[in-house]
Protein backbone atom coordinates (compact mmCIF):
# COMPACT_ATOMS: atom_id res chain seq x y z
CA UNK A 1 0.00 0.00 0.00
CA UNK A 2 2.77 2.51 1.19
CA UNK A 3 4.92 1.75 -2.29
CA UNK A 4 1.66 2.28 -4.56
CA UNK A 5 1.12 5.53 -2.62
CA UNK A 6 4.83 6.44 -2.92
CA UNK A 7 4.03 5.70 -7.09
CA UNK A 8 1.67 7.68 -7.34
CA UNK A 9 2.98 10.72 -5.54
CA UNK A 10 5.93 10.43 -7.59
CA UNK A 11 3.76 10.00 -11.11
CA UNK A 12 2.42 13.39 -9.63
CA UNK A 13 4.54 15.20 -9.19
CA UNK A 14 6.30 14.47 -12.43
CA UNK A 15 3.03 15.06 -14.18
CA UNK A 16 3.36 18.75 -12.38
CA UNK A 17 6.67 19.53 -13.48
CA UNK A 18 6.03 18.70 -17.34
CA UNK A 19 3.30 20.86 -16.84
CA UNK A 20 4.89 23.81 -15.86
CA UNK A 21 7.85 23.42 -18.26
CA UNK A 22 5.06 22.65 -20.69
CA UNK A 23 3.97 26.32 -19.40
CA UNK A 24 6.85 27.82 -19.61
CA UNK A 25 7.49 27.28 -23.51
CA UNK A 26 3.86 27.39 -24.36
CA UNK A 27 2.83 30.41 -22.70
CA UNK A 28 5.32 32.84 -24.44
CA UNK A 29 4.12 31.61 -27.94
CA UNK A 30 0.81 31.22 -26.88
CA UNK A 31 1.37 34.97 -25.69
CA UNK A 32 2.63 36.31 -29.00
CA UNK A 33 0.23 34.48 -30.89
CA UNK A 34 -2.93 36.17 -29.19
CA UNK A 35 -1.44 39.93 -29.64
CA UNK A 36 -0.74 39.28 -33.16
CA UNK A 37 -4.66 39.13 -33.68
CA UNK A 38 -5.49 42.34 -31.51
CA UNK A 39 -6.05 45.85 -31.83
CA UNK A 40 -3.21 48.42 -30.49
CA UNK A 41 -5.66 49.31 -27.29
CA UNK A 42 -6.08 45.57 -26.84
CA UNK A 43 -3.12 45.30 -26.61
CA UNK A 44 -2.25 47.73 -23.50
CA UNK A 45 -5.91 46.97 -22.34
CA UNK A 46 -5.03 46.41 -18.11
CA UNK A 47 -6.04 43.69 -16.91
CA UNK A 48 -4.34 42.27 -19.83
CA UNK A 49 -7.28 39.93 -22.00
CA UNK A 50 -6.86 36.34 -22.58
CA UNK A 51 -9.02 35.74 -26.20
CA UNK A 52 -9.79 38.05 -28.85
CA UNK A 53 -13.46 37.98 -30.22
CA UNK A 54 -12.87 39.80 -33.42
CA UNK A 55 -8.89 38.84 -34.91
CA UNK A 56 -7.65 41.29 -36.70
CA UNK A 57 -6.18 39.51 -39.64
CA UNK A 58 -5.33 43.40 -41.07
CA UNK A 59 -2.43 43.18 -38.79
CA UNK A 60 -0.46 40.53 -40.57
CA UNK A 61 -0.62 42.19 -43.99
CA UNK A 62 -0.02 45.80 -42.19
CA UNK A 63 3.48 43.60 -41.01
CA UNK A 64 4.08 42.15 -45.01
CA UNK A 65 3.64 46.21 -45.85
CA UNK A 66 6.00 47.92 -43.53
CA UNK A 67 9.12 46.21 -44.61
CA UNK A 68 10.38 44.96 -48.03
CA UNK A 69 9.30 41.31 -46.43
CA UNK A 70 9.45 39.40 -49.33
CA UNK A 71 13.07 40.42 -49.97
CA UNK A 72 14.32 39.82 -46.58
CA UNK A 73 12.25 36.40 -46.76
CA UNK A 74 15.06 35.32 -49.92
CA UNK A 75 17.86 36.63 -48.04
CA UNK A 76 17.21 34.79 -44.70
CA UNK A 77 16.21 31.38 -46.93
CA UNK A 78 19.50 32.13 -49.31
CA UNK A 79 21.91 32.91 -46.31
CA UNK A 80 20.42 30.37 -44.31
CA UNK A 81 20.37 27.05 -46.34
CA UNK A 82 23.79 28.11 -47.68
CA UNK A 83 25.17 27.77 -44.43
CA UNK A 84 23.66 24.68 -43.99
CA UNK A 85 25.10 23.28 -46.83
CA UNK A 86 28.57 24.50 -46.14
CA UNK A 87 28.16 23.02 -42.63
CA UNK A 88 27.40 19.80 -43.84
CA UNK A 89 30.45 19.65 -46.28
CA UNK A 90 32.46 20.89 -43.40
CA UNK A 91 31.81 19.22 -40.47
CA UNK A 92 30.80 15.85 -41.74
CA UNK A 93 34.40 14.86 -43.03
CA UNK A 94 36.15 16.80 -39.84
CA UNK A 95 33.64 14.66 -37.45
CA UNK A 96 34.52 11.39 -39.57
CA UNK A 97 38.29 12.25 -39.04
CA UNK A 98 38.67 13.33 -35.64
CA UNK A 99 36.62 9.79 -35.01
CA UNK A 100 38.02 7.19 -36.98
CA UNK A 101 41.76 8.25 -37.51
CA UNK A 102 44.69 8.81 -35.58
CA UNK A 103 47.14 11.27 -36.51
CA UNK A 104 50.11 13.60 -35.45
CA UNK A 105 48.41 16.61 -33.81
CA UNK A 106 44.59 15.09 -33.99
CA UNK A 107 44.09 15.36 -29.89
CA UNK A 108 45.80 18.96 -30.01
CA UNK A 109 43.57 19.84 -33.32
CA UNK A 110 40.31 18.20 -31.36
CA UNK A 111 40.96 20.85 -28.72
CA UNK A 112 41.25 23.64 -30.49
CA UNK A 113 38.51 23.18 -32.39
CA UNK A 114 36.18 22.76 -29.09
CA UNK A 115 38.05 26.56 -27.79
CA UNK A 116 36.81 28.31 -30.25
CA UNK A 117 33.35 27.47 -29.07
CA UNK A 118 34.02 29.63 -25.62
CA UNK A 119 34.94 32.57 -27.90
CA UNK A 120 31.93 34.67 -28.09
CA UNK A 121 31.03 36.78 -31.72
CA UNK A 122 31.13 40.09 -30.08
CA UNK A 123 34.89 39.13 -29.49
CA UNK A 124 35.79 38.55 -33.10
CA UNK A 125 32.85 40.76 -35.31
CA UNK A 126 35.53 44.13 -35.39
CA UNK A 127 38.50 41.88 -37.16
CA UNK A 128 36.25 40.29 -39.21
CA UNK A 129 34.23 43.27 -40.08
CA UNK A 130 37.22 44.99 -41.10
CA UNK A 131 38.48 42.02 -42.90
CA UNK A 132 35.70 41.69 -45.36
CA UNK A 133 35.76 45.28 -45.34
CA UNK A 134 39.15 45.54 -47.07
CA UNK A 135 37.74 42.24 -49.35
CA UNK A 136 35.07 44.25 -50.36
CA UNK A 137 32.52 41.80 -49.34
CA UNK A 138 30.51 44.19 -46.56
CA UNK A 139 26.63 43.92 -48.04
CA UNK A 140 27.29 40.53 -49.20
CA UNK A 141 25.77 37.13 -48.90
CA UNK A 142 29.47 36.07 -48.52
CA UNK A 143 29.99 38.10 -45.34
CA UNK A 144 26.70 36.44 -43.80
CA UNK A 145 27.66 33.03 -44.67
CA UNK A 146 31.25 32.35 -44.22
CA UNK A 147 31.67 33.31 -40.61
CA UNK A 148 29.26 30.72 -39.83
CA UNK A 149 30.55 28.00 -42.99
CA UNK A 150 31.69 25.47 -40.14
CA UNK A 151 30.29 24.50 -36.31
CA UNK A 152 32.78 23.59 -33.70
CA UNK A 153 29.82 22.22 -32.13
CA UNK A 154 28.34 20.20 -34.82
CA UNK A 155 31.74 18.38 -35.54
CA UNK A 156 32.12 17.46 -31.46
CA UNK A 157 28.37 16.29 -32.14
CA UNK A 158 28.66 14.46 -34.98
CA UNK A 159 32.06 13.02 -34.06
CA UNK A 160 30.64 11.38 -30.76
CA UNK A 161 27.73 9.42 -33.05
CA UNK A 162 30.46 8.75 -35.52
CA UNK A 163 32.70 7.22 -32.47
CA UNK A 164 29.76 4.88 -31.28
CA UNK A 165 29.83 2.93 -34.95
CA UNK A 166 31.59 -0.32 -33.48
CA UNK A 167 35.16 -0.91 -35.54
CA UNK A 168 34.39 -4.31 -36.42
CA UNK A 169 31.26 -3.12 -38.97
CA UNK A 170 33.91 0.03 -40.71
CA UNK A 171 36.47 -2.96 -41.26
CA UNK A 172 34.18 -5.36 -42.71
CA UNK A 173 33.19 -2.48 -45.56
CA UNK A 174 36.98 -2.26 -45.83
CA UNK A 175 37.33 -5.87 -46.78
CA UNK A 176 34.94 -5.52 -48.98
CA UNK A 177 37.08 -3.14 -50.92
CA UNK A 178 34.87 0.52 -49.92
CA UNK A 179 36.95 3.37 -49.51
CA UNK A 180 36.67 5.75 -46.96
CA UNK A 181 34.35 8.10 -49.33
CA UNK A 182 32.06 5.21 -49.90
CA UNK A 183 32.10 4.21 -45.77
CA UNK A 184 31.50 7.66 -44.56
CA UNK A 185 28.19 8.24 -47.47
CA UNK A 186 26.92 4.48 -47.18
CA UNK A 187 27.71 3.56 -43.70
CA UNK A 188 28.55 6.62 -41.35
CA UNK A 189 25.90 9.35 -42.58
CA UNK A 190 22.85 6.71 -42.78
CA UNK A 191 23.63 5.96 -39.22
CA UNK A 192 24.26 9.61 -38.11
CA UNK A 193 20.93 10.65 -39.98
CA UNK A 194 19.02 11.34 -36.52
CA UNK A 195 22.07 13.68 -35.61
CA UNK A 196 22.56 15.26 -38.99
CA UNK A 197 18.68 16.00 -38.74
CA UNK A 198 19.30 17.59 -34.75
CA UNK A 199 22.08 19.72 -36.03
CA UNK A 200 20.45 20.87 -39.15
CA UNK A 201 17.60 22.11 -36.92
CA UNK A 202 19.71 23.70 -34.29
CA UNK A 203 21.48 25.48 -37.24
CA UNK A 204 18.36 26.26 -39.28
CA UNK A 205 16.96 28.10 -36.09
CA UNK A 206 20.18 29.77 -34.81
CA UNK A 207 20.79 31.62 -37.73
CA UNK A 208 17.07 32.22 -39.11
CA UNK A 209 16.88 33.91 -35.92
CA UNK A 210 20.50 35.63 -36.08
CA UNK A 211 20.18 39.32 -35.59
CA UNK A 212 23.75 40.10 -34.56
CA UNK A 213 25.90 39.03 -37.39
CA UNK A 214 23.40 40.22 -40.42
CA UNK A 215 23.10 43.68 -38.42
CA UNK A 216 26.77 44.38 -38.11
CA UNK A 217 27.94 43.23 -41.38
CA UNK A 218 25.19 45.11 -43.41
CA UNK A 219 24.57 48.26 -43.94
CA UNK A 220 21.56 48.79 -46.14
CA UNK A 221 18.60 46.16 -46.61
CA UNK A 222 20.14 45.02 -50.04
CA UNK A 223 20.97 41.47 -48.15
CA UNK A 224 19.63 41.88 -44.71
CA UNK A 225 17.03 39.41 -43.60
CA UNK A 226 14.09 38.83 -41.84
CA UNK A 227 14.97 39.25 -37.83
CA UNK A 228 16.56 42.56 -38.95
CA UNK A 229 13.34 43.77 -40.40
CA UNK A 230 10.99 42.29 -37.90
CA UNK A 231 12.72 44.54 -35.25
CA UNK A 232 12.53 47.52 -37.34
CA UNK A 233 9.17 47.46 -36.68
CA UNK A 234 9.60 48.87 -33.07
CA UNK A 235 9.98 51.84 -34.79
CA UNK A 236 6.71 53.88 -35.28
CA UNK A 237 5.40 56.99 -34.68
CA UNK A 238 3.43 57.48 -31.95
CA UNK A 239 5.08 54.41 -30.13
CA UNK A 240 5.58 50.76 -30.54
CA UNK A 241 2.67 49.16 -32.35
CA UNK A 242 2.95 45.32 -30.38
CA UNK A 243 -0.09 44.16 -32.52
CA UNK A 244 2.04 44.71 -35.29
CA UNK A 245 5.26 43.43 -33.78
CA UNK A 246 4.07 40.28 -33.12
CA UNK A 247 2.03 39.66 -36.18
CA UNK A 248 5.81 40.22 -37.83
CA UNK A 249 6.96 38.07 -35.31
CA UNK A 250 4.85 35.08 -35.70
CA UNK A 251 5.35 35.31 -39.82
CA UNK A 252 9.26 34.96 -38.89
CA UNK A 253 8.92 31.91 -36.40
CA UNK A 254 6.16 30.10 -37.98
CA UNK A 255 9.26 28.27 -40.55
CA UNK A 256 11.06 27.33 -37.43
CA UNK A 257 8.03 25.87 -35.67
CA UNK A 258 7.30 23.67 -39.23
CA UNK A 259 11.02 22.63 -38.98
CA UNK A 260 10.31 21.54 -35.66
CA UNK A 261 7.53 19.62 -36.34
CA UNK A 262 8.62 17.61 -39.03
CA UNK A 263 11.88 16.64 -37.00
CA UNK A 264 11.00 15.96 -33.84
CA UNK A 265 10.95 12.26 -34.28
CA UNK A 266 14.70 12.10 -35.17
CA UNK A 267 15.67 14.55 -32.56
CA UNK A 268 14.59 12.27 -30.23
CA UNK A 269 16.38 8.91 -32.15
CA UNK A 270 19.21 11.34 -32.28
CA UNK A 271 19.02 11.93 -28.26
CA UNK A 272 18.36 8.44 -27.76
CA UNK A 273 21.25 6.97 -29.51
CA UNK A 274 24.13 9.07 -28.46
CA UNK A 275 23.23 7.96 -24.89
CA UNK A 276 23.40 4.62 -25.43
CA UNK A 277 26.32 2.24 -25.36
Amino acid sequence: MLAAVRKTSRTTIVLLADLLILAVFFIPFYWMFLTAFKSLGQTLQMPPIFSVPNPRWGNFRSAFEAIPFLSMLKNSVIVTFSILVCQFFTVVPAAYAFARFKFPGGRFLFGLTLATMMIPAQLVFLPLFLMFSRMGLVNTYASLILPSATSAFAIFMLRQTFKQVPQEIIEAARLDNAGEVKILRKLMLPIARPTLVTLGLITFIAHWNDYFWPFVLTTNNAVRTLPIGVNSLRISEGGIKYNILMAGNVLLVLPVLVAFFFAQKQIVKAFTYMGEK
